[in-house]
């Protein structure tokens, strides 16, 4: 019964040798990655010093900062120990510059209803990036030329000791010293050939360490010579074997690798054979050893893997989420901003996601560009609309603009100025133009309103007798006021401000041609208000109301102007914080932006200068409306 149960078993000389062809195999695959690494670091020794450079998140960078660390490389580093990193930069570089230039095509082709034909868009970084990027590739093709060069001449020199060395092996005699140190010389001489093309690396070698071997068999004839050499090899083998055995258990892995790699150049480079009876036995330890670190780096590829799967599925989730703010239906211009701060956010999400597996990463990075893409198409159409709005009005002011300019010359006034108001009534109603015309707009219509009511004034307003008299008071009053000095009392000095503002009143009204002394009257004032301990929108406020009841005891245009230069001011107002704040959420969204950034906190401050303006013009604003409804 036993016995046919094993008969129906594979023995376990088959398990056991097909386990060791496995081990094989596997240590071979291991063997082979090592030997690829080192034939390429062979043809250029400067590659190995690239792994001391650290390989940075180069896709999270901006084009600024790409362009410097491109900088810094090509100024530092060897050419040929940096290219990886140089070709990183240059993809990532490139990819951020086309998305770029994209939006700006489609600003343009929204502004020029779909036409692109026009676009020419230069970013003087790029001219900047290229310009190093070509420095570095003319150093590299320099440098490529002169190593073709000494890799062939190398190879010439590792050939010509192969030859001596089987020559040495083939005509040998019996000085068996003499051999022994004519073949350390060669060793020697090879060690120091220098790099040769990796194609030829590994057939190169084992040619080498074949006649080497070959030479160590001929000892017999001198066998303690040879023992003793065999005793050596072994120690250092050993040697190198303890020391991976450390780096097995080493935390860094890339580190370890590196070193592992070093370690085997220096087993087949600098090491002689050991005795027959070891060679399998050091070797199969060494290349055990070898595939445990090769495991654990290709474990390290493995999770490195996971990690860009996981942000894959990051960068397809806030793709999905710039997708859904760009079908958003938004309405206002405030709601716009915040969609535009949601949008920077996600794209500055996005760059700091992390790399994605390659195969994925170009579809990736189109998919995100075209998401960008409806989201800019949506926001430029709206503001387009806007825009058209604006010029709607500007064409409506300007239209007003020419009607009081032809009515401004009319002499029959009474017909004439009920419409000359109706045509101010129109202007407040029409809504906000263009930025860049609304001051020269304006400034035309105000010049030709004042033009028509100055003439209108100086007709109906002659100079009485009173009036003159009451320039003349003013007049001398002028001349003592100037004299006035502030106690630094505050008290004291604010009513006696105010005694002197109803004694001016008291005098009354003045010629009409004459009311510059209004004006000499207002500096005397504003500079003893400056020099009150008020607050600076008290001081301002102060003026304003002494200003204010003398605009009311002129005509009622007079104050009608002031609310419309006040209503403009707070439009400009609102708008140029909107601006800064704009900017501001802009600056923010930078990977190296903090709110300590000098620029930031200037910006910061200039907004809290403008909110408090705003205050001041809104409360000379409610001011004047109060004056008008009494």
């Amino acid at each position: 019964m036993l016995e046919e149960k094993n008969d129906n078993l594979p023995t376990a000389d088959g398990q056991e040798q097909i386990t060791q062809e496995e081990t094989v195999q596997e240590n071979q695959s291991a063997i082979a990655a090592i030997e690829s690494s080192n034939a390429e670091e062979s043809e250029d020794e400067s590659i190995s010093e690239g792994h001391d450079i650290p390989m940075l998140n180069y896709e999270a960078m901006s084009m600024e900062e790409l362009t410097d660390e491109l900088s810094k490389l090509v100024s530092d580093e060897k050419m040929m120990a940096i290219r990886n990193h140089v070709e990183e930069i240059k993809k990532e570089f490139m990819v951020k510059y086309h998305h770029f230039i994209d939006e700006k095509r489609d600003e343009y082709s929204h502004e020029n209803n779909g036409d692109t034909s026009g676009f020419d868009y230069h970013l003087p970084l790029k001219h900047k990036f290229d310009s190093i990027y070509n420095h570095y590739k003319d150093q590299k093709n320099q440098h490529f030329k002169q190593m073709q060069n000494n890799l062939k001449h190398n190879l010439d020199v590792r050939t010509a000791i192969i030859e001596e060395l089987k020559n040495l092996i083939d005509n040998s005699g019996d000085n068996m010293q003499g051999m022994l140190k004519s073949v350390n010389d060669l060793r020697e001489r090879w060690k120091n050939a220098g790099p040769i093309p990796r194609d030829k690396y590994n057939h190169v070698w084992n040619n080498f360490h074949f006649h080497i071997e070959r030479f160590y068999d001929h000892l017999h004839l001198d066998r303690e010579a040879r023992d003793l050499d065999f005793k050596h090899n072994y120690e250092l083998k050993s040697k190198i074997i303890s020391r991976v055995e450390e780096l097995v258990n080493e935390e860094d892995v890339a580190k370890a690798f590196r070193e592992l790699q070093s370690l085997h150049k220096i087993w087949k480079e600098e090491i002689g054979p050991v005795s027959r009876e070891h060679r399998e036995e050091l070797w199969n330890r060494f290349s055990e050893l070898t595939k445990q670190l090769h495991d654990k780096r290709e474990a390290l590829f493995a999770k490195a893997r996971e990690f860009e799967v996981e942000n894959l599925a990051k960068k397809r989730e806030i793709i999905a989420m710039i997708e859904a703010v760009a079908n958003e239906k938004i309405t206002v211009h405030s709601a716009w901003q915040g969609q535009i701060e949601k949008i920077e956010a996600l794209r500055a999400a996005f760059m700091q996601a992390g790399k994605v597996p390659l195969e994925v990463n170009e579809e990736t990075w189109a998919a995100f560009k075209e998401a960008v893409r409806n989201f800019n198409a949506q926001k430029n159409a709206f503001y387009k609309d806007i825009k058209k709005d604006q010029q709607d009005n500007l064409n409506k002011k300007l239209a007003l603009v020419e009607r009081a300019k032809s009515l401004q010359e009319s002499d029959d006034f009474n017909a004439t100025t009920p419409i000359m108001k109706q045509i101010q009534e129109e202007w407040k109603k029409i809504g906000h133009v263009p930025r860049k015309y609304s001051d020269s707009v304006w400034k035309d219509f105000k010049d030709a309103c004042n033009h028509y009511f100055d003439r209108m004034h100086e007709k109906r307003n002659e100079a009485s007798s009173e009036e003159v008299e009451a320039f003349d008071k003013k007049k001398e009053y002028l001349e003592s006021l100037k004299e006035f000095q502030l106690t630094g009392e505050h008290k004291a000095d604010l009513d006696a401000i105010k005694k002197h503002i109803e004694t001016w009143k008291s005098f009354g009204k003045v010629p009409h041609a004459r009311r510059h002394i209004e004006g000499k009257f207002n500096k005397i004032l504003d500079a003893l208000f400056d020099k009150l301990s008020l607050s600076k929108k008290d001081a301002e406020m102060a003026k304003f109301s002494n200003r204010l009841e003398q605009l009311a005891e002129g005509d009622e245009r007079q104050l009608q102007n002031e609310q419309i230069f006040i209503m403009r001011k707070i439009d400009e107002m609102q708008s140029d914080i909107i601006q800064l704040e704009n900017n501001i959420q802009f600056i923010s969204s930078g990977k190296n932006a903090k709110t300590e950034n000098p620029f930031v906190k200037e910006v910061q401050k200039s907004i809290d200068r403008h909110k408090e303006e705003l205050k001041t013009w809104k409360d000379k604003l409610k001011q004047i409306r109060s004056l008008k409804q009494e």
